[in-house]
């Protein structure tokens, strides 16, 4: 018991590193020079307590910078968003493997519970895999991005990218049902920013 339990932690941290990996290599600017846009601000604020005549040049100059660091945050929100919702995926199922490891670790319960338990923990392992698989099939497709959350019977997908279409969305759809089975599937396509 102690091993799978083990395992799954594993499991999770491996997933949150590579998602935390890719987003920080996706990132188009580093956080650090976040910090030294601010720090820069904050010296032509000292630098205008020093010189009254420049005060326009410098109010211009961090009106420039404070616009530009807008038009950076908007372009890195989509790459948040994906990746919010795959570390919510990923807690909700830890979560739901821990309930479930708890129900198969018990001693107050029957047999056949801790075997439904253990089956369903199975079940969830095998689903997060086949995800991962089928989001790397869809972006070698030449998809910016996918999201994929199955659940039960209903498959949603998320793709980013530029051009989509009735045919690119069929084309998921049945390699969706090749990995998956016969499954209900939506296809949500985002705009690349």
């Amino acid at each position: 018991m102690l091993l799978k339990k083990q395992t799954v932690w594993l499991l999770t941290m491996l997933s949150l590193v590579v998602v935390l990996s890719v987003y920080y290599m996706t990132t188009p600017e580093s956080p650090q020079s976040n910090v030294a846009v601010v720090d820069q601000q904050e010296e032509n604020t000292n630098k205008e307590d020093a010189k009254e005549p420049a005060k326009e040049d410098t109010k211009k100059e961090n009106a420039k910078s404070t616009t530009e660091s807008k038009t950076t945050v908007s372009n890195v929100e989509s790459d948040e968003l994906f990746t919010a919702l795959r570390l919510e995926l990923i807690d909700e199922r830890s979560k739901l493997k821990e309930e479930l490891q708890e129900v198969a670790a018990s001693k107050n319960v029957s047999a056949t519970e801790v075997s439904k338990a253990m089956d369903k923990i199975d079940q969830l392992s095998e689903l997060a895999e086949k995800e991962a698989v089928i989001e790397t099939l869809i972006k070698s497709k030449g998809y910016e991005d996918a999201l994929v959350r199955a659940d039960g019977s209903e498959v949603n997908i998320t793709v980013k990218t530029e051009k989509h279409s009735k045919a690119k969305a069929n084309e998921i759809i049945q390699l969706v049902k090749k990995e998956l089975g016969q499954k209900e599937v939506a296809v949500e396509f985002q705009p690349t920013k």
